[in-house]
């Protein structure tokens, strides 16, 4: 049985070859911060990293991830223990209908990781693929940069 490792986790889960890895975080390991937006990878509402990486998870299937590591929402913090850039959006209050705010914190996540103080410029281009239909788009920034302000 292949193992898909998520959230630091390994998970025995049969016929990952040809499933989404959105539909396998969903509805077999109940993973809801990934959101099916417009299954096309235009969105960006279902992004995770995948070895640090941003990946569009309604075009990536589960089979093509096996044995790396996959990251979603959940990994990053909890309710109770938000990571630091969960909480600089909720500080922020950069999100509104909260649909997007998945793919907009994964994005912003991995551009941290690569760029630990990103000017703004540098966050308004790694973000610029993910669409918000509630135009939160500055809070969303302006969280960004609170979050590498307090690394």
């Amino acid at each position: 049985m292949p193992g898909l490792k998520v959230n630091g986790q390994t998970h025995d889960i049969e016929g990952l070859e040809g499933q989404p890895l959105l539909f396998v975080l969903r509805n077999d390991l109940k993973l809801n911060g990934p959101k099916f937006g417009c299954g096309l990878a235009q969105c960006g509402a279902c992004t995770v990293l995948v070895d640090g990486q941003p990946v569009r998870s309604c075009v990536t299937t589960a089979g093509s991830v096996v044995d790396q590591e996959i990251t979603t929402l959940e990994g990053l913090g909890s309710i109770d223990r938000p990571s630091r850039l969960q909480q600089a959006f909720i500080d922020e209050q950069a999100m509104q209908c909260g649909y997007c705010i998945n793919g907009v914190i994964m994005r912003a996540k991995a551009l941290l990781d690569q760029t630990p103080r990103p000017s703004e410029g540098e966050v308004r281009l790694a973000l610029d693929g993910n669409l918000c239909r509630c135009g939160a788009h500055n809070r969303m920034v302006r969280a960004v940069l609170r979050a590498a302000g307090e690394a």
